[in-house]
């Protein structure tokens, strides 16, 4: 509407300005004055709503989602859901750090992006989720599938899906220690746990919490770090809230496969892995290749040779 009234007040001014040229008389001369006003008026009129327009335009909707933090009844239905599915979380109503690693397993599950926000799109797809079935049929009644594609751990006790966990394998690149080198991967096969550390171990290139070594030197262990990617130097790591009771469930012997790695060998795969540590409800006893203590239920060793 303002632009057709500019371009009539234009063309009412350029009438005026001719009328002016062939007379001189003081009427048409008043004429041309009001013109010229009313075509000021209107200019400035369509400015202003252009600018108006353009500053409504860079408006940010609020967010609609739950997210780190947040507490109420919200949360705890969007946990409850979320356990109801296998994800390793308990409905406290609290956002906390074992919510979001629960909500990031279930949107790499689901191919969302992992970022551990439930976001509109995230508590979308609660309401429709996929479920996943399982890449090893008869693989065993207590077994753990370890997917390097989608970075998930999925955890089988008799022979049902128990828990789904967000894992962070390796990383792809490469590192030196004591001037030798490899590249960082999590290899695909078939292997089983043979040998287990509890505590906390410290080694060259890291901390582990518990680890349960299934692969040489490669282990499923706790970690105070797990992005959504791959990040390790080829073990697997879980988060600290999951990292007790998948220490706990996998005694010696117990099947690991792992699916979408590549079939290399293992990172300093001639390295002799840590000692075995027999699980508590075990009489026997070990002794560490790594030291001249003998070890039995329930004890600790550090070892410096581990890569985490």
């Amino acid at each position: 509407m303002s632009v057709g009234r500019g371009r009539i007040a234009a063309g009412a001014l350029a009438m005026a300005v001719v009328a002016a040229a062939c007379s001189d008389s003081a009427t048409t001369q008043v004429a041309a004055r009001r013109v010229r006003r009313a075509h000021a008026s209107t200019t400035s009129s369509s400015t202003s709503a252009s600018s108006s327009t353009s500053s409504s335009s860079t408006t940010t909707l609020p967010f609609d989602g739950l997210r780190p933090g947040d507490a109420g009844p919200k949360v705890a239905a969007m946990q409850q859901q979320l356990a109801a599915l296998q994800y390793d979380v308990s409905p406290d109503g609290h956002y906390s750090a074992a919510t979001m690693q629960a909500v990031m397993a279930f949107q790499k599950v689901n191919g969302l992006g992992r970022d551990g926000v439930a976001g509109a799109s995230t508590l979308a797809k609660l309401a429709t989720p996929a479920i996943p079935g399982p890449l090893v049929p008869g693989g065993g009644s207590t077994r753990v599938e370890v997917d390097v594609a989608r970075q998930v751990l999925f955890f089988y006790k008799s022979n049902a899906l128990y828990r789904i966990v967000s894992v962070s394998t390796g990383s792809g690149q490469r590192f030196c220690v004591d001037g030798r080198c490899a590249t960082a991967v999590t290899p695909g096969g078939s292997f089983r746990v043979s040998g287990k550390v509890g505590g906390w171990q410290t080694g060259k290139l890291g901390r582990l919490y518990k680890p349960s070594y299934f692969n040489g030197n490669i282990a499923i262990h706790g970690a105070l770090s797990v992005p959504g990617g791959p990040a390790s130097h080829g073990c697997v790591r879980v988060p600290m809230n999951s990292a007790d009771w998948i220490f706990s469930s996998l005694p010696i012997g117990t099947a690991v496969y792992v699916l979408n790695g590549p079939h290399v060998p293992a990172p300093f795969a001639d390295v002799p892995p840590p000692t075995t540590v027999a699980l508590p409800s075990s009489t026997s006893s070990s002794t560490s290749s790594t030291s001249t203590s003998t070890t039995s239920t329930s004890s600790t060793t550090t070892t410096t040779t581990t890569k985490p």
